[in-house]
């Protein structure tokens, strides 16, 4: 496993990571989080994302069990959650960036991890009904609490996160230090020319992720849907478009001898595709059986086989840059 600084942050994270979305509470339980992040802490992984809203808060209380048990010192990882959506209907409570719902949920969170403080606490997505100044004036005093220890922001425009940066400098306060975007091989437009400011001048760090595209990337939906795979639950029932969309599935199905002739699975090889961008400062991967680590590990044994010719041949299945 190699490391990353997070942009201009002084932490370095582990190039693969390991997020719990949509998969603790609604597919792995207990043993399994206990299971998958012990394979992939010992494959190197120091960064465990999650967030509030994930099953609910059920999601933070499984991985915080898992920690306990694990038993591993605190210094040698990295836990990130994320704040906005809310578990409540109170209008304070939901959708926002109040200052009085971060320092709350903040306390809840941590609570449900069973946790002293957060490495990285994400905004979840930006709240257009709450200044931003108060919000960031609540994620710096969260960190002057020691509750957190740096803050970012997720799915926020290039606007949006340069405002909150030049507000904490202009008021000498903690800035925002990393974007929690999406990216994979089908959406890049959180690295579009915006952002580069963001990441260039402020030297912003980035948590990606769905880089599989909530597994279009596998080529497991070549075929349809199959029985027991995240598609098939009725409570991602969304996914299922995404995931049909013929367009893609042909793309897929053109990157497959790509793939094959580099010796890894489609998989491994949009993981390791995502860490050619230098911007790029941690691969978010998930998984719902610890198989699926040992796999997902394995990218990293690709990520220098990724020639001139090998990238203008995947651009041109995808018509980007």
């Amino acid at each position: 496993m190699k490391y990353r600084h997070l942009g201009k942050a002084g932490i370095q994270v582990s190039e693969l990571s390991f997020g719990s979305w949509v998969t603790f509470h609604t597919q792995s339980g207990i043993e399994d989080a206990v299971t998958m992040m012990a394979a992939a802490y010992d494959a190197g992984v120091n960064f465990f994302d999650n967030a509030e809203a994930y099953a609910a808060g059920k999601s933070e209380e499984i991985m915080g069990a898992a920690i306990k048990r694990l038993g591993w010192r605190r210094g040698s990882y990295l836990v990130s959650t994320k704040l906005f959506w809310g578990l409540h209907n109170s209008p304070n409570e939901r959708n926002t960036l109040n200052r009085k719902y971060l320092i709350e949920a903040t306390n809840a969170s941590l609570q449900r991890l069973d946790l002293e403080y957060v490495d990285i606490l994400f905004c979840h997505r930006a709240d257009p009904n709450t200044p931003i100044e108060e919000t960031v004036w609540a994620m710096h005093n969260i960190i002057e609490s020691g509750k957190a220890l740096y803050w970012g922001t997720s799915e926020w425009e290039a606007a949006e996160v340069i405002a909150a940066i030049e507000i904490a400098e202009r008021h000498h306060l903690h800035k925002p230090v990393a974007e929690q975007p999406v990216y994979n091989l089908f959406e890049r437009h959180r690295f579009a020319p915006a952002y580069q400011r963001v990441y260039e001048d402020y030297g912003y760090g980035s948590t990606t992720w769905s880089p599989l595209a909530s597994g279009l990337l596998t080529g497991k939906y070549q075929s349809g849907i199959p029985e027991g795979s995240r598609g098939s639950l009725e409570s991602l029932s969304w996914l299922q478009k995404h995931l049909t969309n013929k367009d893609r599935l042909a793309q897929v199905a053109r990157l497959e001898p790509i793939a094959k002739q580099m010796g890894a699975t489609l998989a491994q090889f949009s993981l390791a595709w995502c860490l050619q961008n230098e911007q790029v400062s941690t691969v978010l991967t998930g998984a719902s059986r610890v198989e699926q680590v040992h796999e997902n590990m394995k990218a990293m044994e690709f990520v220098d086989k990724f020639t001139p010719d090998v990238l203008e041949e995947i651009e041109k299945i995808f018509g980007k840059k």
